[in-house]
């Protein structure tokens, strides 16, 4: 019943996504941004506040790992990167968020965090430092925000074939290495994250805030 806005930075592939969504009965609206671009997320937000003057739901998905190695071999461009894109981005996204969550009455952020900010992978340290702060930055907001009705919480997916890991995916030395650790011996399909992003952004979640919801197939248990 929501009204979609989706948001990454290309904007012919967020009409297409958005095409999708009308074509089934749905409302969709896409707008092009860069998460690593202040500017950017401020006319964003000048967009939303003009065109529906309230935000009830917040997902923060977007994500970049530039660099693939040994945390003493990173440069500093790729670790300004990951860190805009997967911290500042997320945090700035959520702070101009709340004006328009408190006209609402209420509001519900959730962030897509990774099994990785719990056990760092090898060769995805600098991913994993900015997925475990993104937790942190989770539960410091949910604090702050618990009075005014706004829940903040974390979703961690496990290996999920996504575009992002795609490079993992397809290489089969890595896929196999990686599926051994995994309980149910599989990765998951994007479709098995929907089910817990609906429930924390639902009102049946409504006592639910400052948590995270793991879905890695028993990886972390």
């Amino acid at each position: 019943g929501a009204e979609a806005i989706l948001v990454s930075r290309n904007q012919e592939n967020l009409e297409t996504v958005a095409a999708g969504i009308r074509e089934k009965g749905g409302r969709a609206t896409a707008m092009a941004c860069n998460m690593g671009d202040l500017d950017a997320i401020g006319a964003l937000y000048g967009k939303i506040g003009e065109t529906w003057g309230r935000l009830d739901i917040l997902v923060n998905n977007a994500a970049t790992n530039p660099f693939f190695g040994e945390l003493a071999a990173i440069d500093e461009s790729a670790w300004q990167k990951t860190v805009d894109v997967n911290l500042k981005g997320p945090f700035f996204m959520i702070q101009k968020a709340i004006p328009l969550m408190k006209a609402a009455g209420k509001g519900s952020v959730v962030n897509v965090s990774s099994v990785n900010g719990i056990r760092p992978a090898t060769f995805q340290g600098g991913y994993s430092i900015t997925k475990g702060a993104l937790i942190t930055m989770t539960q410091a907001f949910a604090k702050e925000l618990a009075s005014h009705n706004i829940r903040v919480n974390a979703l961690l997916p496990g290996f999920t074939d996504t575009q992002f890991s795609s490079v993992l995916m397809q290489n089969k030395e890595i896929y196999q290495t990686v599926v051994a650790q995994i309980p149910l011996k599989r990765h998951a399909e994007p479709d098995e994250m929907v089910g817990a992003v609906l429930y924390l952004v639902s009102d049946a979640a409504s006592y639910t805030t400052g948590t995270c919801i793991t879905c890695d197939g028993g990886l972390l248990s």
